[in-house]
């Protein structure tokens, strides 16, 4: 690792800030005020889903190994339990990556020289025991005010150029865009536009290059104390790497470092349009992982709520 991203970890490291013993790093910053302050704010009652679809046909290329997108299957159709004429049941199944979709990178996701966020070792993690610590199930119920910073609609364009490095210049314009200030325990959701590309069914253009943050940006986040973020894209951060040869430097400052989840391919564009129409980017965000014990990441289906 180069010095700048060194120097750049022992700015926002957030080991011990919560104890030696915490497994959630930034969700600490959801309190109970928080909630109530959000839920207050609610005023049309509009629910905008941030999801994609599972389905076969997914954003995922094969690129990266093991990441298949949902199979789903039929393991029964109309099975009558107790002979002709009474009543029937259908079952299903699905196999897929828990970050193949919609989905959030838990902490235990990246590691980077032998440790996890709280300074765990990296060897914690096991093919039967999965993540010994910070499993995806610990987060619990991630309920916030989310404000979307989009960076698209303030740099004026509808998507941002396939080499465009998020900077923390732009958070700040997308941010005087919102009119809201990203503050304690807020959910960021920052819009590259990356997904348009994907919904017309260009999924390698979406795939690479990518529009992504900047190594930078982890600092934008620590100093507003934000709780989580997520975006538009599939690799998250600028892909090929801002850095040459520096591989997922973003992913390892804000999971590893900062103890701040992370999540990918959140299709933001319907939400953009509303949140422009009501001139109000700030809204109630549900966006529960599904709890899977020891996993290191877990897909997720976001709710915006205005």
């Amino acid at each position: 690792m180069p010095a700048e991203f060194h120097e750049i970890a022992k700015r926002i490291n957030n080991w011990g800030r919560w104890g030696d013993t915490d497994e959630i790093g930034t969700l600490n910053l959801i309190t109970e005020a928080v909630v109530r302050a959000t839920a207050a704010t609610v005023t049309s009652g509009r629910r905008i889903p941030l999801a994609l679809p599972l389905q076969q046909d997914g954003v995922q290329t094969g690129v990266i190994p093991g990441r298949v997108n949902p199979l789903h299957t039929m393991t029964g159709i109309n099975v009558e339990l107790a002979g002709p004429g009474t009543v029937a049941t259908s079952d299903d199944i699905v196999t897929m990556g828990l970050q193949a979709a919609t989905h959030w990178d838990g902490l235990a996701h990246v590691s980077h020289s032998g440790r996890l966020y709280n300074g765990r070792p990296a060897e914690s993690i096991t093919t039967h025991g999965r993540a010994a610590f910070s499993g995806v199930e610990k987060a619990g119920p991630i309920v916030s005010r989310g404000v979307l910073l989009d960076v698209t609609r303030a740099r004026g364009v509808d998507r941002l150029d396939a080499g465009h490095v998020v900077t923390p210049e732009d958070l700040d314009a997308a941010e005087e865009l919102a009119g809201v200030t990203v503050g304690r325990g807020d959910i960021a959701l920052i819009r590259t536009g990356q997904i348009q590309r994907y919904l017309a069914g260009d999924k390698q253009a979406y795939t690479y290059p990518s529009p992504g943050l900047s190594i930078r940006t982890p600092e934008w986040f620590h100093a507003r104390d934000v709780a989580a973020v997520a975006n538009d894209t599939l690799t998250f951060e600028i892909f090929p790497p801002e850095i040459e040869g520096l591989w997922l430097p973003v992913h390892a400052l804000d999971l590893v470092e900062m103890g701040m989840m992370q999540g990918q391919n959140w299709n933001l564009e319907e939400l953009s349009q509303a949140c422009a129409e009501a001139r109000r980017y700030a809204f109630l965000l549900a966006a529960t992982p599904e709890p899977f014990v020891g996993g290191v990441g877990a897909p997720v289906a976001p709710v915006a709520i205005l």
